[in-house]
């Protein structure tokens, strides 16, 4: 059954809502099972070593109080030499340590994230056409890298704060406490009054920095949209719209992200503030028992290094909850995405044979399918004989695409059956039903590879006589000398260095190569001009011999010699013959025969 949209839109917009700690735990449990328990070794000693490296803060400030008391005030020799050692051996210690756990900490964060980018891409490579109909590819593009990689600084900024930064201020408040703990609870006097205000900046910073990445995945897509159509923008004059969309999309992305980094600073004042009250409130106090003789100026300076030292890490800690925050709004979206399931999935054993020849008609039996509620196909029934040509044929929205998207199961009907062989396809091995098929567009997707490679997509191995053959029965030979480097050139994004008529022959010799026993031709020539369309059809003559074969063709022209004609209007099938008896039944098709006629008559008339 094909899944309704709602729930996909539901669990799409599902992280935005405010945070929950029981989710918030699941999302944390989900990311450490999945993804990152496979590092637990790497991850351990990378963790051991940035407490080492946070130890060494405690370790420094320690050494203050002896060089002060003993080399500065008392004038010792022997105490400077061992104290100079044990600082040079503290700063080797620390940077031997961080030369390993950094680029530790750097393969883990990329070693997740690209797992994560894989199994998303993956998972939503198996999702179905209502899914992308829903989500833009500039939405998509976002969601794979933005928020994905916005989970890196779990590992490049939260856990080495945990970790190095934790353990730092443990160590530093280990020695404040040694040196005087009344001055330690003197500094730390104010906590207690930035608790209830950096649990709302919390929120503050989850909920904008949802709103960050949805603007930025506007934004991805607004791109997108721009680069597809950029030709379609220039002739119109549209570039000043465009560009104005796009600036407004950028807006709503700083406006979020200002306000995300105002909640993250927010809580980096609230602890700045506090440090401040406690370090004065401790000057004024331990500066007085320092004057009438009850300490000693050593210890009030190790005390202070050990306070000062202190301030940054604990920035940086307090500063982690706006940060998880803003890694649980990615890891939120990640997840809501992964928990999408596709309608169209593989089925139970046990399962139906695929068709052998002379058991591959195809029959559309009362098929019923609507999209987002609204009808495409209702009680479409028809027949298409093995070894024959059948052509759809209808005005634009009579659903004769939805007949190759039901058929090659990239949606499902929601009532009806579709059968090859007497089978229901539904019930047949998904990739054995898809490997049934040779599908030619009008746009056929080619990608920024060799010409050999788009051509040898579906035929990996073939031999080279297999491979000249195709060539040529394509056509694809006729331009091969003009490429500069032959079947190696590149042909750029999407085959943007060919032609629409080379890419049509590119597409119809990968389909050769493939040899499907069932032929899908979609608009194969509607796009192209004259030359072009004769040496295609000529090619593609060559490739429905003894095919079974589904035509979807604008211009009547290109199905006369169809053996059968299927006439769809508004998702029904209203007529079907040949060419030559639907034209003397003067219905829709001879309707639809006559305007097409009449219109070029019109346009080859001189002016």
């Amino acid at each position: 059954m094909q899944a309704d949209p709602t729930p996909t839109t539901a669990a799409q917009d599902a992280p935005a809502a405010a945070p929950n700690r029981d989710h918030d735990r699941m999302l944390a449990r989900w990311l450490w099972q999945g993804y990152v328990r496979r590092y637990l070794p790497l991850l351990v000693l990378a963790t051991v070593l940035m407490a080492v490296d946070g130890s060494m803060m405690g370790a420094l400030s320690l050494l203050v109080q002896p060089m002060f008391d003993d080399v500065i005030v008392a004038g010792q020799a022997d105490a400077l030499t061992w104290v100079a050692l044990a600082v040079a051996g503290v700063f080797v210690i620390r940077g031997a340590t961080s030369l390993v756990h950094k680029p530790l900490m750097t393969y883990l964060a990329e070693s997740v994230v690209g797992r994560m980018q894989e199994r998303l891409l993956a998972h939503l490579m198996g999702l179905d056409q209502a899914f992308f109909h829903g989500h833009p590819p500039g939405v998509l593009i976002d969601r794979v890298r933005g928020d994905s990689q916005g989970l890196g600084v779990i590992f490049t900024e939260i856990l080495p704060a945990l970790a190095r930064d934790f353990i730092s201020i443990v160590a530093l408040l280990a020695v404040a406490l040694w040196i005087d703990w009344q001055w330690t609870l003197i500094a730390a006097i104010g906590t207690p009054l930035i608790v209830l205000p950096i649990l709302a900046l919390q929120r503050l910073v989850r909920r904008v920095g949802t709103r960050a990445r949805e603007a930025s995945a506007e934004a991805s897509n607004r791109l997108d949209e721009i680069f597809h159509g950029v030709h379609t923008i220039q002739r119109s004059g549209l570039e000043a719209r465009e560009s104005q969309r796009f600036e407004g999309s950028v807006a709503r992305f700083i406006a979020a992200s200002v306000r995300t980094r105002i909640g993250q600073a927010g809580m980096n004042a609230l602890a700045d503030s506090v440090a401040a009250l406690g370090f004065a409130l401790v000057l004024i106090y331990g500066g007085g028992q320092i004057i009438d003789g009850t300490r000693t100026a050593g210890e009030f300076m190790s005390f202070f290094t050990a306070f000062a030292l202190m301030f940054e890490p604990l920035r940086r800690v307090s500063a982690l909850t706006g940060t998880w925050q803003a890694a649980l709004a990615s890891l939120d979206r990640v997840h809501a995405l992964l928990q999408i399931r596709p309608s169209v999935t593989q089925p139970a054993p046990p399962l139906a044979p695929l068709p052998q020849p002379g058991q591959r008609t195809i029959r559309f039996e009362a098929v019923r399918f609507a999209y987002e509620h609204e009808p495409v196909l209702q009680d479409f029934a028809f027949t298409a004989d093995e070894g024959r040509t059948t052509a759809l044929v209808g005005p634009s929205g009579a659903g004769k695409s939805t007949v190759f998207t039901l058929l090659t199961r990239l949606a499902d009907p929601q009532s009806g059956q579709i059968t090859i062989g007497g089978h229901d396809i539904r019930r047949m091995d998904l990739a054995g039903l898809r490997g049934l098929f040779s599908v030619v567009a009008q746009d056929s997707a080619l990608f920024d590879e060799t010409l050999r490679d788009n051509i040898l997509l579906d035929a990996q191995g073939v031999s080279d006589a297999r491979l000249k053959s195709a060539l040529e029965a394509a056509h694809v030979d006729e331009f091969l000398p003009q490429l500069p480097n032959g079947l190696d050139t590149r042909v750029g994004p999407r085959g943007s260095a060919l032609s629409g008529g080379q890419r049509q022959r590119v597409a119809i010799a990968r389909a050769l190569l493939r040899d499907a026993p069932i032929l899908l031709l979609d608009e194969a020539t509607s796009a192209l001009d004259a030359r072009s369309e004769a040496l295609v059809q000529a090619a593609l003559d060559r490739l429905g011999t003894g095919r079974t074969t589904l035509v979807i063709a604008h211009r009547l022209s290109t199905v006369r010699r169809a053996d059968k004609i299927v006439v769809m209007d508004k998702g029904r099938l209203v007529e079907e013959g040949n060419h030559d008896a639907l034209i003397a039944r003067g219905g829709v098709y001879a309707h639809l025969h006559e305007l097409q006629f009449h219109a070029r008559s019109v346009a080859d008339t001189p002016p």
